[in-house]
């Protein structure tokens, strides 16, 4: 049973872990070092400031998954629109957890008043994340070509874009 909630400061470990492996293995994340439990935790801090959600999956009390949205822009006009970020621990990917996590975040992040939100994705040849904000209703607004660069090769990124729902 797949559990979605507010991450809390207990969280922050399996976070920093999760993300680790994207960040020394992979080019889902141009980030090059990965943060420390106390750089997650002024994340979440910072976060929960603005009143946007952090949320963790979990099954059987193991947190497997992390999501979060956040301010797209720090310019004021912005403030309607967010950022998502999903990350799923490995080997816990194709079993339904992204679409939960970012389902929530959708909801959580219309509650906090955000009206749009946006992904940056990497176009690294893994379309899983394109996929699942498709599958969420999200459409591709744009691309970026080769703006980051790490292990050796230049990545575009892909922006797609969606329309939060009202929610009471």
């Amino acid at each position: 049973m797949i559990t979605v909630r507010r991450a809390v400061d207990g969280d922050l470990r399996a976070v920093a872990e999760i993300f680790a492996h994207y960040v020394d293995g992979s080019t889902a994340t141009f980030e090059i070092i990965p943060p420390d439990v106390s750089q997650w935790r002024q994340k979440l801090d910072a976060l929960a400031d603005q009143g946007l959600p952090f949320l963790v999956a979990e099954i059987d009390a193991e947190v497997v998954g992390f999501g979060y949205a956040g301010p797209w822009r720090p310019k004021p006009a912005y403030r309607h629109t967010v950022e998502d970020t999903v990350y799923l621990a490995p080997g816990w990917t194709g079993r339904g957890l992204g679409k939960s996590l970012l389902t929530n975040l959708m909801a959580d992040s219309a509650r906090a008043g955000a009206t749009q939100m946006i992904a940056v994705i990497a176009d690294d040849g893994d379309d899983s994340s394109v996929a699942l904000h498709r599958a969420c209703g999200f459409r591709e607004v744009g691309r970026l070509p080769e703006v980051g660069h790490k292990f050796g090769r230049w990545i575009d990124t892909a922006l797609l874009q969606r329309k939060l729902d009202p929610v009471p």
